[in-house]
């Protein structure tokens, strides 16, 4: 399973529910009385939920230093337990939900069949297909250079990273009949006044730091090393335009990526 740092979590987080959360309406928040959110992680979502119900709200992640953060919100339960070895008796909750999850487990589907079986009502699962995600810049190499990455990660990476409304198909193996799907679009800007993780990223797109980190699935994406290393060559290029643009106040980067929230009965 793939793993991210608190400040990842965090900023890919930012501001996600706060513009509608209309695309949660097949969970039934309101009418909840126990919610468990698999692979809360720093409890981004386990918050949203414990906002909009009333419900004992659980979040349960396998990596204790996020965990920990999770434990600090108010009204949430923060349980260690790895998702498809959930640390809880049949039926415990009358609502099982994850949110980016399904999409770095190597078998989504043995971890949907053990959120069926500690839901005595829904499971409900919010995928990202990262396949239909959306930029605009103002550096004009930053989108077609992101097109490429994107498809040569979708490639390489080991897991489904596009799942998005393919979850269905998840869903169906694992026994659950489908109450529905809804979209929601997660919009991320950067625009002035940058703040530090705006130059903080630009800095890595200029150094190629950020690249590097997935090169092991791009270079499997890719035809052969030559070919990342010239895509590094250009994505370093790129990345100091953006650190220019940023100096001048004149950068600005727009990314939609859409979320499938989809919902099914036990």
């Amino acid at each position: 399973m793939r793993r991210f740092s608190e400040s990842y979590l965090q900023r890919t987080r930012q501001g996600m529910w706060d513009d509608s959360r209309a695309a949660l309406a097949d969970l039934e928040l309101d009418s909840r009385t126990n919610i468990l959110d698999v692979g809360c992680g720093t409890g981004e979502f386990t918050r949203i939920l414990a906002d909009e119900s009333d419900a004992r709200v659980v979040g349960v992640d396998a990596d204790t230093d996020l965990l920990s953060t999770t434990a600090t919100r108010p009204g949430i339960e923060a349980v260690a337990g790895d998702a498809t070895r959930l640390p809880f008796a049949d039926d415990s909750f009358d609502l099982v939900v994850c949110q980016a999850l399904l999409v770095n487990l190597p078998d989504p589907i043995a971890a949907v069949r053990e959120f069926a079986r500690v839901s005595s009502d829904l499971v409900a699962t919010v995928e990202p297909d990262n396949a239909a995600v959306g930029v605009d810049s103002t550096v004009a190499a930053e989108v077609p250079l992101e097109r490429t990455v994107r498809e040569a990660f979708l490639d390489g990476v080991q897991t489904n990273v596009a799942l998005g409304e393919r979850v269905t198909d998840v869903f169906a193996a694992a026994g659950l009949s489908l109450v529905g799907t809804r979209r929601y679009h997660h919009r991320k800007l950067v625009e002035p006044p940058y703040d530090e993780w705006d130059v903080q990223s630009a800095a890595q797109k200029a150094t190629g730091e950020g690249l590097d980190r997935h090169e092991a699935e791009l270079r499997r994406g890719l035809d052969g090393s030559d070919t990342y290393d010239a895509l590094r060559r250009e994505w370093r290029q790129m990345g100091r335009k953006v650190v220019e643009q940023i100096r001048d106040g004149t950068y600005r980067r727009a990314e939609v990526v859409p979320f499938d929230v989809t919902t099914g009965r036990v």
